[in-house]
């Protein structure tokens, strides 16, 4: 593999926040006074910790109600799954497709590339550093979509309180899944990704 001269090679470092490019001694950065750093040295360990809080949220999310609905002083429960049972139940595949994907596919997706990305940035690696990327990218831009769940509930909750007859309040299921989607984004936004360039050099170093 060519070895690439980085910016810490020339004693350089690169801001994060602004791109500006400063001396590697520099403490904060003199246009916009973020912090400057040539690398997280402690970004495994943020991406595990949110990463592990995230999980813990994310199975009571699944196991509480969601959503409980009292309909002719009949109240109901729903959790995740089984809201998506009922919606099936009712012929509505579209919307049960939408929802199990938002709730159940994404979460689980998001959980598994941080962790692949994390394990497999902790050592030296030959993986293509391109893709790596773009699966953090992704997991970023998907990110800032996840609160979909969230949203619909709290709309079907104002909705729903005008029919004196029927009320929907949300379950504690659904602060706990926005929790969990917080805490897999700080991961996500923990992760170092010049540490992917990093553990390929080394590998490319060690033969």
């Amino acid at each position: 593999m060519q070895r690439v001269i980085t910016a810490r090679d020339t004693g350089r470092v690169i801001c994060r926040s602004c791109g500006l490019v400063a001396s590697i001694g520099q403490d904060r950065c003199p246009r916009c006074s973020a912090r400057l750093q040539s690398r997280d040295t402690q970004s495994q360990q943020k991406v595990w910790a949110w990463w592990l809080v995230g999980l813990i949220a994310f199975i009571p999310a699944n196991l509480y109600p969601m959503l409980r609905t009292t309909q002719n002083f009949r109240t109901e429960d729903s959790t995740i799954i089984g809201g998506v049972v009922d919606l099936i139940d009712h012929q509505a595949y579209a919307v049960a497709i939408i929802v199990f994907v938002a709730s159940i596919v994404i979460p689980v997706g998001k959980f598994i590339v941080i962790a692949y990305l994390a394990v497999l940035t902790g050592r030296a690696h030959r993986t293509d550093p391109h893709r790596l990327l773009v699966l953090h990218e992704v997991v970023e831009f998907i990110g800032r979509w996840s609160m979909i769940d969230v949203f619909v509930v709290a709309i079907l909750t104002a909705l729903v309180q005008f029919d004196v007859l029927a009320t929907i309040n949300p379950g504690i299921a659904a602060v706990c899944f926005a929790l969990s989607v917080v805490f897999t984004m700080l991961a996500a936004q923990s992760f170092d990704s010049r540490q992917i360039w990093d553990r390929l050099e080394e590998s490319a170093h060690h033969g």
